[in-house]
Parts: structure tokens; sequence; C-alpha cells
């Protein structure tokens, strides 16, 4: 992980320091969150945050998320905070949640992809939570991957997709959620769930009473994740419904892997699969190994088949993220 041939630094104080003085400067830092590994830049430096867009490849029109250190920040960047939102940052904040808010006429339109909301979130991570300390501002962070990839669950991924893009990456070792926030909108009569995540809706609802799912085609693009593909490792991909399904397929193509829970690729391996990856027998393992699994296969495999766990009790946030990996195109069924 040391091996790097640019600025790529362990964590410590004095690496924090210089991504501080980065951030100030209107530079771009990579630094780990508790979710994926962000691409930070000052949130109120509309040059500073273009220069994320350019790097990632990503379209305007996509908002960013901006990270802030603690619940005192959030009048900070939004013009308008509900009690449902003290609410939901008192019960999961630090955490993997995401509340979007009516934002302050200061923060620029680029941060936001020209809306007037903004999503808010305190990331759970030391090293997230002391760099936007040290900077002094909130810093808007997507993923620090090139747009449309798998997301960075590790510094060596991040590494892979911006060698030479970015001057520092703050390596905090594997991340312990694995997919990215949840996106939780309180603009509208009703709260909406924008994008899912480990927070769910029920949690959410626990908290603030009703809350639905965001349905129906995507126009504009109130949070990350919504209207472009991502997650798509850069190699055919596929899911599959059975285990039987995934063995056939992959008995078809040359070179090709299944990855999935426990249970499904035991079942597969059972059909005849030969290469299969493990990801964990919990929606919770299954989520934090999912990203690096997919980028390790790509790297040795022609061809991935991706469990499609529709249905499956927990895992509703992990099967938003794969089947955007494969497009939703399963393969064909052999029952």
């Amino acid at each position: 992980m040391n091996s790097f041939d640019f600025d790529t630094v362990v964590a410590g104080a004095e690496a924090l320091d210089r991504g501080a003085e980065i951030i100030r400067a209107g530079g771009l830092v990579a630094f780990p969150t508790e979710t994926v590994y962000g691409l930070g830049a000052d949130a109120f430096n509309a040059e500073a945050v273009e220069s994320i867009f350019l790097a990632k490849g990503r379209p305007q029109d996509n908002p960013l998320i901006v990270h802030i250190p603690s619940l005192d920040w959030v009048g900070r960047v939004a013009a308008k905070v509900p009690e449902a939102a003290l609410d939901l940052y008192e019960a999961f904040s630090p955490g993997p949640l995401t509340i979007v808010l009516p934002k302050i006429d200061r923060l620029p339109l680029v941060t936001t992809a020209g809306l007037q909301t903004v999503g808010i979130r305190i990331p759970n991570n030391k090293i997230a939570l002391e760099l936007i300390e040290r900077a002094g501002t909130p810093i808007a962070a997507p993923s620090a991957n090139r747009s449309g990839r798998v997301s960075p669950t590790r510094a060596v991924d991040v590494y892979e997709d911006m060698k030479g893009r970015i001057p520092l990456i703050l390596d905090g070792g594997m991340t312990d959620v694995g997919i990215e926030s949840t996106v939780v909108s309180l603009v509208g009569e009703v709260p909406v769930v924008l994008r899912p995540g480990a927070v769910t809706l029920e949690m959410i609802a626990s908290v603030i009473g009703k809350v639905v799912n965001h349905r129906g085609k995507v126009v504009v693009a109130e949070a990350p994740g919504m209207k472009y593909r991502h997650y798509a490792p850069t190699v055919p991909c596929f899911g599959a419904a059975t285990p039987a399904d995934a063995a056939a397929f992959a008995a078809s193509r040359t070179n090709c892997i299944i990855v999935g829970a426990s249970d499904f690729v035991a079942a597969a391996k059972a059909k005849g699969a030969e290469a299969v990856v493990d990801i964990g027998d919990t929606p919770a393992k299954c989520m934090r190994n999912a990203f690096a699994a997919l980028r390790e296969a790509e790297k040795s495999y022609d061809c991935i088949v991706i469990e499609h766990f529709d249905g499956r009790e927990g895992y509703f946030a992990l099967n938003n993220r794969l089947s955007k990996s494969y497009g939703g195109q399963l393969v064909p069924s052999v029952s």
C-alpha cells in the first residue's frame, strides 16, 4: 500500500496538516470515510469544486455531498434546519446518512449541480473529521473514482483511478460500511429516501415517522447516484437471480467469475462453477466487501456474474448499487 509512486501518504498529524493546507489552497484531497473514499474540495470554493468534476469526468448535473465535522456546522451550509433533520442527525450521526436541506446563498451552485438544496452529512471516520476541522471549511466530496467506475473502498482503488490527477490521498485502510451513504430529502412535505444505504428507510421512519422511497423516472438528480450508470467494472458484468443461472452462464463464457454472498456462491460451486468470490454471509459483510471484490475481479477475469440480491431481506441498498454495476441485465434463466 505504501509503494505508490506519487503523493500518497499514511494518515497522521503531518499528513492531515498537509491535506488541510491543500484544501484551503483550493486543491483536491482524497480521504477515507466509513462508507467509501471521498474526493474533497472546499465546498465554498467554486473553482476548487469544479476541479472535482474535471478530475472525475463527472457530469455537471450530478450534485455533491457536503461533509461537516459536527452538528453545530449544519447552519454553515443549510438555510433551514427542520426539527426532523436535527432528530436524524442526533440518531445517526456521525454516520452514513446524508440529509438534503435548502442551501445557503453563499454555497456555489456548482457544488449543488444548480439546485437550491444541498446534501449534508457528518462522516463517522476520525481522519475525515479531523481533515475538515483542520481545513476549517465544509468539504464537498463525491466518491474518489473516475465517474461511472466502482467506488473505492481502499486507498489503492483511489490510486488506480486518480493517479496523476490529484496531489494527495490519505490512506485510512479499508472502509467499514463499503457503500455510499443513505440520502434522505427533507425539503418536501413527505421525507423521501433518494438513495438507499446502511441507514434504512425503516430506521429513518422510527425517528421521524412517515418516509417513502423515491420512485419513478429521474429527470433531475436530487442526490448522487440517481441518474447515471455507476459502479461499473471494466469488463462485462451480468446479474444472476439463482446460483444455477450464474453457474450455467459462467460455464458458457471464457474466464468468467461469480461474485455473491456465501450461500449463493457455495450453491453455484455445487452446480459446477469454478471461479467464485464469497463477499460475506451477512448484509453488512457483503456491503463492505462488494466493491473491492469487483475491482479485484476485473483485473483477472473477462466477465463477472454478480448475484442479483433483489428480494433478499437486508440487501436492498446493496442491490441498488450492484444492479447498476450490470445495468440491470440478468443472465438467462435455466429453470
